[in-house]
């Protein structure tokens, strides 16, 4: 029986820069989620804040920059995705999907809605790519934590 407070927290933590999908997904099938809902509401989750990243990013490091203390968070920001968009720039739309698909340390749906939202990519193509890549990168995850979990349970 699937528990909501699972659920919930599952979802949650999908929506956690960093640890995205790629930490919630297996904390998710610890929990004894199906992969199925798992795979639903972490992809739901890590989505969710992506338009808004691609919207407003820019604009609130623009604010972050006149605060004292907060620019030098922004400046870091625009530097790690000044970093990441060489790997995005050259196949562009394609690129940027393949870039947030890898289940990677440093890759993923907040990263990759960054670099698009400074290299200015427009709105659609961005959601797309980022969209499909983290379907993807749930994929492949998904198959790693209960092909891994299910091999462990086997062993017992």
């Amino acid at each position: 029986m699937v528990e909501l407070w699972d659920v919930i927290y599952t979802f949650l933590l999908s929506m956690v820069p960093i640890i995205e999908l790629r930490g919630a997904i297996p904390l998710g099938a610890g929990l004894g989620l199906p992969w199925y809902v798992n795979y639903i509401v972490c992809v739901i989750g890590n989505f969710l804040p992506v338009p808004f990243i691609l919207l407003f990013i820019r604009a609130i490091l623009n604010w972050m920059k006149k605060v004292p203390k907060l620019d030098k968070i922004a400046i870091w920001l625009e530097e790690r995705a000044a970093k990441k968009s060489d790997k995005v720039n050259k196949y562009a739309t394609l690129g940027l999907l393949v870039f947030v698909a890898l289940p990677l340390p440093g890759t993923g749906a907040w990263t990759g809605s960054l670099v698009a939202a400074l290299m200015e990519m427009r709105l659609k193509h961005s959601l797309l790519s980022v969209f499909c890549g983290v379907l993807i990168a749930g994929v492949i995850v998904t198959l790693i934590a209960y092909g891994a979990l299910g091999f462990l349970k086997f062993l017992l």
